[in-house]
């Protein structure tokens, strides 16, 4: 890690969080930072991810370190690099200057953690040297595959608490996020002509990302299968009549991350069916946006994007019936089976490590309808809180050649006219939406979404 300047308002953000917990709770806190992984061999890891939790309240993304937190004070635990350690990483900073730099109170070196556990609360972090390391330190389990109990779930509720909405420090950093990730889309759109493969528009992408110092917020999807929601393989070449759909987002160097999908036609432009679909789910993309106010449910929003979506398909000939009554039965699900979208902040599914804790109200739990289940927020939108607005459209085999689906819905569905939007895998259209005291702003604006323009980018 490279130490930069001391920054004044780095330590007043952290430190104003620090007091906004200990106004929440009163007990002391243990956050772990998380340790390097070992690909195959233990000097050759994985990149480094420190703890969300942990970057919140720490500000750097420090390794194989820990924080504790009590009555707005800041406690450091982590080792000075050995005098070894220059030979390959060059000059590290010590931990009295990272002390310095994040306002700590105290530094220590992390041999003394153990002396200050007692009755402390934590959250378990991803990996399992650390999470090992805390259940045998604080001696019950910590484990990220388990919800957390007692006052560690007190401790998830805080946090919580503080992170669904964003002060000015972490607006900051998302707005970096969101400019890098418009221009990654940018430059994936022009290197799309020449492409032969997935891969090479992927790679002109995330170029731009590593050329601001960035990572990506996700493993990057850039797909012809728009269809494979989370599709992590790019060796499919680019063929005339295809859509590539691009879902890739830049994360800042403190953690901060972007999340936007554009799709587009490889040719440059849009068959007239791929065009007639596109238009649908802009057309959900933009009702939900201008929908977006303080005091709105996102179920609603989500729920909005669903009839839009059931209303252009009933134009369109391929849904019959009442949208409404389609919307109902969850037939818009078997072309948009997920939700409308997601919490944005230092996790692109923020606070999601925490399960619904986050993402839903207390007292709501997740629906087991087809058409609801994967909603991943349901709270009234508050000022600060900044999410994604993502419907799509996707002809997915297994939901559409699932014989009792397709005895349930046999009257809804023309499946003939369907047959005519074969080219059509997968539209996805997503943007990231601050909610603001008097509607929203869209952080990602710059990025054109209508066809007539990504026809031109593309084409350009």
């Amino acid at each position: 890690m490279l130490i930069q300047q001391t920054s004044t308002s780095l330590i007043d953000t952290l430190g104003h969080r620090r007091q906004q917990l200990a106004n929440l709770i009163d007990f002391p806190v243990i956050l772990w930072s998380g340790s390097n992984s070992p690909r195959n061999f233990l000097a050759n890891p994985f990149p480094f991810r420190a703890s969300s939790h942990f970057l919140y309240f720490a500000g750097l993304p420090l390794s194989n370190a820990a924080i504790r937190l009590e009555d707005g004070k800041l406690e450091l635990f982590i080792d000075d690099p050995s005098p070894s350690s220059a030979l390959w990483h060059g000059e590290m900073p010590t931990r009295e200057e990272i002390a310095q730099q994040i306002g700590a109170d105290v530094a220590r070196p992390m041999a003394e953690l153990e002396s200050w556990l007692e009755d402390a609360a934590t959250l378990a972090v991803q990996d399992a040297a650390t999470w090992t390391q805390q259940s045998q330190l604080l001696n019950r389990w910590v484990l990220p595959q388990s919800p957390p109990q007692g006052i560690d779930l007190e401790l998830a509720k805080a946090i919580a608490s503080l992170r669904l909405t964003h002060d000015e420090a972490a607006l900051t950093e998302l707005r970096k996020a969101a400019a890098v990730t418009v221009e990654a889309h940018k430059a994936g759109m022009a290197a799309t002509p020449k492409a032969k493969l997935e891969a090479e528009v992927r790679a002109a992408m995330e170029g731009v990302i590593i050329a601001h110092n960035m990572t990506t917020s996700y493993n990057s999807i850039v797909t012809v299968h728009g269809e494979v929601l989370h599709n992590e393989q790019y060796h499919h070449p680019l063929q005339p009549g295809d859509l590539l759909l691009a879902d890739v987002g830049a994360e800042t160097e403190t953690g901060w991350a972007g999340d936007v999908t554009r799709t587009w036609p490889v040719s440059g432009k849009f068959s007239s069916t791929q065009r007639d679909i596109y238009n649908v789910v802009l057309a959900a993309h933009d009702a939900c946006i201008a929908r977006i106010h303080p005091g709105v449910e996102y179920g609603d929003i989500h729920l909005l994007a669903a009839t839009v979506i059931a209303e252009g398909l009933v134009e369109l000939g391929i849904l019959q019936g009442n949208p409404q009554d389609l919307v109902e039965m969850d037939a818009h699900a078997l072309f948009f089976p997920h939700g409308i979208g997601h919490l944005l902040g230092l996790d692109v599914h923020d606070m999601e490590d925490l399960g619904d804790l986050a993402g839903y109200e207390e007292g709501r739990e997740r629906s087991d309808r087809f058409g609801l289940s994967y909603l991943r927020l349901n709270r009234p939108l508050r000022p600060g809180m900044l999410v994604t607005i993502e419907p799509g459209f996707y002809q997915v085999p297994a939901i559409l050649n699932d014989a009792n689906i397709r005895s349930k819905y046999q009257n809804v569905v023309n499946w003939q006219r369907l047959s005519e939007f074969a080219d059509v895998r997968g539209i996805r259209i997503e943007d990231d939406v601050l909610v603001t005291a008097e509607g929203s702003e869209v952080l990602t604006a710059a990025l054109p979404n209508d066809a007539d323009t990504i026809e031109n980018l593309v084409g350009s």
